[in-house]
C-alpha cells in the first residue's frame, strides 16, 4: 500500500498532461444534461446506466461511445461547456497545463458546427479557465484513422489555420490496424511544410512498426501511447537516443489488452530502458482513472517514490508544446511547489 505521504504528495503536486482526449473526458453526468437538452436518444437514461455503458469492453464498443458522445454536441456552447468541464476536472488534479486531443471533423461532420465555431468556442474555455481556475490548455485536433485521405487534408488546413490561437498540432488517433500514417502523408506534409508539429498515436493497437511509420511519414515529436516499441530493439535504441518521449496511459493499455494487468505493464521497462516516459489518463471517465490515479496506481504497483513522481513531471512539462521561455517559468514554479509538498526529514 502506498505511504499516506506520498499519496498527499501526488494529489497535490502541479501536473501536466499531454495525452487525454477531449470527447472521451465527457462525464456520464454531462452527457446526460447534453442529450436532454440537444434531445439526443441515449441507449440509457441514468447516470448509474451510462457509468455502465461507459465501462470499456472493446475497441468496436469504445468507438461506439465516442460518436454517440460527439453526437451529442449540438452547439459552440456545448463544445464551451465540455472544454469549461474538462478544466474543471484538471484544475480538480493540479493539472496546470494540459494538451488535450480534439476530433474537430468529427464534430463538423455529426453536429454540423463549423470549425471556426468549434475553435472559439475552445478558445473562451481556455481565457475563462485561466482567470478563474489558474490552468491553461493547448489543443492537438486528431484525424482519425479510419476516415478518407481527403479529411486529413481538411484537418491539416485547420490546424495551419488555427495553429498558435489554441491549437497546437496535428494529431491521429483511432485503430493502428489497416490505417497507417502513409494513408495521410499529404497532411502530415502539409503540416510540417508550416513547422507545426504533429504528434502521432502508435505503438498500441499496432505494433513497433506503426511507431516507426509514425516517425518516418510524420517527423511525430512525440509518439502517443508507443509501449510496444520494446518489440524492437532497434527502434528502442532509436527512441532512447533521440529522447523522443512517449505519451504512456498504464489503464487505457491494460483495458485494451496491450497489458494483462497493471503489473505487467511495460511502463517500468521503459523508464529502465532509459526512455523519455510521460504518464498518462487517455479517457478518464472511459478507463474509470485520472492523472492523479495513474500516478497512484503506478506508486503503489513499481514503488515509485516522490523522486520519480516529479521526474515524470518534468519530463511532460519539458515534452509540451510551449514555448521554452513559458516552460523555464513553469519548472522554476513546478520545482518550488515540490519542494514546499515534500514532507520535512522529521515528520
Amino acid at each position: 500500500m502506498i505511504a499516506q505521504a506520498l499519496a498527499s504528495f501526488i494529489r497535490a503536486m502541479p501536473k501536466v498532461e499531454l495525452h487525454v482526449h477531449l470527447e472521451g473526458s465527457i462525464r456520464p453526468e454531462t452527457l446526460l444534461r447534453l442529450a436532454r437538452r440537444n434531445r439526443v436518444e441515449l441507449p440509457f437514461y441514468t447516470v448509474a446506466e451510462l457509468r455502465q455503458w461507459y465501462k470499456f469492453r472493446d475497441f468496436p464498443h469504445f468507438v461506439d461511445i465516442y460518436v454517440k458522445i460527439s453526437s451529442c454536441l449540438k452547439t459552440a456552447d456545448d463544445i464551451e461547456l465540455i472544454a469549461r468541464e474538462f478544466l474543471i476536472g484538471q484544475a480538480e488534479q493540479n493539472i496546470q497545463y494540459s494538451e488535450p486531443t480534439y476530433t474537430a471533423y468529427t464534430i463538423f461532420q455529426h453536429c454540423d458546427i463549423s470549425f471556426d465555431d468549434q475553435f472559439a468556442a475552445l478558445r473562451r474555455a481556455r481565457v475563462w479557465a485561466e482567470r478563474e481556475l489558474g490552468v491553461t490548455m493547448n489543443v492537438i485536433v486528431d484525424i482519425a484513422r479510419e476516415v478518407e485521405p481527403k479529411v486529413g487534408i481538411t484537418t491539416a488546413e485547420q490546424v495551419i489555420k488555427q495553429f498558435g490561437n489554441g491549437v497546437c498540432a496535428l494529431g491521429l488517433g483511432g485503430y493502428e490496424v489497416g490505417h497507417p500514417p502513409e494513408k495521410f502523408r499529404d497532411a502530415f506534409d502539409q503540416v510540417n511544410r508550416a513547422g507545426i508539429p504533429c504528434i502521432l498515436h502508435a505503438g498500441e493497437t499496432g505494433g513497433a512498426e506503426s511507431i516507426w511509420s509514425a516517425l518516418r511519414v510524420a517527423n511525430s515529436r512525440r509518439i502517443g501511447h508507443g509501449v510496444r516499441c520494446l518489440e524492437d530493439e532497434s527502434l528502442v535504441a532509436y527512441l532512447r537516443r533521440h529522447q523522443i518521449p512517449l505519451e504512456v496511459c498504464p489503464t487505457s493499455n491494460v483495458c485494451l489488452n496491450v497489458a494483462p494487468n497493471l503489473a505487467q505493464h511495460p511502463i517500468q521497462k521503459l523508464i529502465d530502458a532509459g526512455l523519455y516516459v510521460t504518464l498518462n489518463s487517455d479517457d478518464p471517465p472511459m478507463f474509470n482513472t485520472t492523472l492523479t490515479d495513474e500516478f497512484l496506481k503506478c506508486a503503489d504497483v513499481f514503488g515509485w517514490d516522490q523522486a520519480m513522481c516529479e521526474k515524470l513531471t518534468l519530463n511532460a512539462l519539458r515534452a509540451a508544446l510551449l514555448p521554452a521561455e513559458d516552460k523555464l517559468n513553469l519548472e522554476q514554479e513546478f520545482r518550488a511547489e515540490f519542494a514546499r509538498l515534500r514532507p520535512t526529514n522529521g515528520s
